[in-house]
């Protein structure tokens, strides 16, 4: 089995969708830390699992300064936030999701 990890650090904001009285429902930023985990049994043609450059344009391209709450149908939370990852990025089968030090949720298949 092969397995790769990529760590990427963007900048973005949201507000949470709460039952409940919390200054997250009003909007503010993070510097998320994502931490993308990959495997597969075999390469592909170019001798990868998947390429760090896909999974960081992917990320990036999505996320990175960008409010949250315009790009996701769902409640932007970090837990959401990995699992949407996980789901979208090839041989992907676990997502850390850092929103500030010490908080971080995961999704693990």
């Amino acid at each position: 089995m092969y397995y790769l990890k990529k760590r990427i650090e963007i900048s973005a904001s949201h507000y949470l969708k709460l039952d409940y009285e919390s200054k997250c429902k009003t909007l503010h930023g993070h510097n998320w830390i994502i931490t993308v985990h990959c495997k597969s049994e075999k390469l592909d043609k170019n001798g990868m699992v998947t390429d760090f450059t896909h999974i960081k344009k992917m990320i990036n391209d999505k996320m990175d300064h960008k409010n949250l709450n315009e790009i996701f149908e769902f409640n932007p939370t970090a837990e959401n936030i990995a699992f949407w990852i996980c789901n979208n990025i090839e041989n992907c089968y676990r997502v850390d999701v850092e929103e500030s030090e010490g908080n971080i949720a995961s999704y693990e298949l």
